[in-house]
């Protein structure tokens, strides 16, 4: 027996403190979510073969939140695999402790928010590092870059799975603006991606300039390896539309719609969310209006601008000419997204032009890109689950029974842990996050 005090026998190991270290220090999960975010955890021990090693949780400061039993450690190397199923929306602290050879232990924090349960929780993934979700573009191998209305930030994701951005960009530089741009809608052709803002004034009806561009940047690569350039912006297609409307009798109001004190989300309101080009064009883009509708009332029809020369407008500044405004009857809603497949069909998401978007209905409606040709409704959307409905990531064979699309939500505004805190003001980005979702299309 080994007296206290004494010298260890000669030969005997002596094992250091082990370490622990996660890759996150926050995490974010949903009641019955499939796939759920997890988090690495990397370990170790001088003296030590590391799968001597084990890791647990070993305590939580709200059970009825995760408890300890609810943490799923996987892996026997260095580095772990930490996984939390959630019992109920709220927080906890979960104690994350490693043991050692020598009976020596470690521990850390991890900060848990968890999220309340959606409808079809299987088909249901969420984009964490941001909640303000607002345009979505297909890069090829499973991944899409994501915009963000609230900042300049470009987010790749494997659309398959929940979790952190696999890379991001940050082009508020390059653009020039100390503000966000607010952007709104985008669609690619070939290997070049158009931005749009939402060329609107802010919420309180101020004119901010950054809202007033769009931009284009080159896609190379694809998947997880995609990367994005910046290239060119237009910053006046605001004035441009202004002075278009005010030529033909100012039939839209743009002028009345953009003044001073005016909120872009009224009826007669003057607000941009989506962009896709016409049938058969690489230079013929629509831009798709939340508001106003035409007429600007309720049950109004909602209106698509052709912008015959947006090639030219992004590649050399030329001044925007456009086309004979389009008029859509979505039901008295607005167009909150516009995409386009290689056949030449359109997936329309209508939504509300207020701002109260949980609680106002949303559509799907399937469209030629014809004007005077009729939108069809495919399919109602759900709206008791948090965030509103903002983009398709892309458009399916809509002549296949059965076919499925993936939309994706803006949650800035939601409480998603039942605290009362806007998901955008949450303080820290792993616990901020967009819901995509699959839906069969009737």
């Amino acid at each position: 027996m080994l007296l206290a005090g004494l010298p260890a026998p000669a030969g005997a190991v002596a094992y250091g403190t082990p370490t622990l270290a996660l890759s996150a220090s926050h995490l974010s999960g949903a009641v019955g979510a499939v796939g759920d975010p997890v988090v690495n955890v990397t370990v170790g021990q001088s003296g030590a073969d590391v799968s001597a090693l084990t890791v647990a949780a070993s305590a939580s400061s709200k059970p009825s939140v995760a408890g300890t039993g609810d943490v799923t450690v996987t892996g026997a190397g260095a580095v772990r695999q930490l996984a939390v199923t959630a019992r109920a929306r709220g927080y906890t602290s979960l104690t994350v402790e490693v043991t050692g050879l020598g009976g020596k232990t470690a521990s850390t924090t991890l900060s848990y928010a968890a999220s309340a349960p959606v409808q079809n929780p299987a088909d249901a993934r969420y984009f964490t590092g941001s909640a303000d979700a607002s345009a979505v573009v297909d890069v090829g191998g499973g991944h899409v870059v994501v915009a963000d209305d609230e900042s300049n930030v470009l987010r790749l994701y494997d659309r398959s799975r929940s979790g952190a951005p696999v890379r991001t960009w940050d082009f508020g530089s390059r653009l020039g603006v100390a503000k966000e741009v607010d952007i709104e809608g985008a669609t690619r052709i070939g290997d070049t991606v158009y931005w749009t803002g939402s060329l609107g004034n802010n919420k309180d009806g101020a004119y901010k300039a950054p809202r007033n561009t769009v931009f284009t940047t080159t896609v190379s690569g694809t998947g997880a390896g995609t990367q994005l350039a910046y290239g060119r912006s237009y910053k006046k297609l605001r004035e441009d539309l202004v002075a278009w409307d005010a030529a033909h009798g100012d039939r839209y109001g743009f002028a009345a719609g953009t003044a001073a004190g005016e909120a872009p989300k009224q009826v007669d309101g003057f607000n941009v969310e989506g962009l896709e080009f016409a049938p058969g064009s690489t230079t013929t883009a629509y831009l798709g209006f939340r508001a106003p509708l035409t007429p600007a009332v309720p049950g109004g029809k909602a209106l698509i601008v052709p912008v015959v020369n947006f090639d030219q407008v992004l590649a050399v500044g030329a001044e925007a000419v456009f086309g004979t405004g389009i008029e859509l009857d979505l039901g008295g809603l607005s167009l909150r997204d516009l995409r386009r497949n290689a056949a030449g069909q359109y997936l329309i998401l209508a939504g509300s032009w207020a701002a109260d978007d949980n609680s106002d209905p949303y559509a799907l409606y399937q469209w030629d890109g014809v004007p005077g040709h009729a939108p069809v409704k495919r399919a109602d959307l759900p709206t008791a689950d948090p965030g509103g409905w903002e983009a398709v990531v892309e458009v399916p064979d809509l002549s296949v029974p059965g076919a499925r699309v993936q939309l994706v939500t803006d949650s800035g505004s939601a409480d998603l842990y039942g605290d009362g805190v806007e998901a955008k003001d949450l303080a820290h980005p792993e616990w901020k996050k967009a819901r995509a979702a699959w839906f069969t299309l009737g």
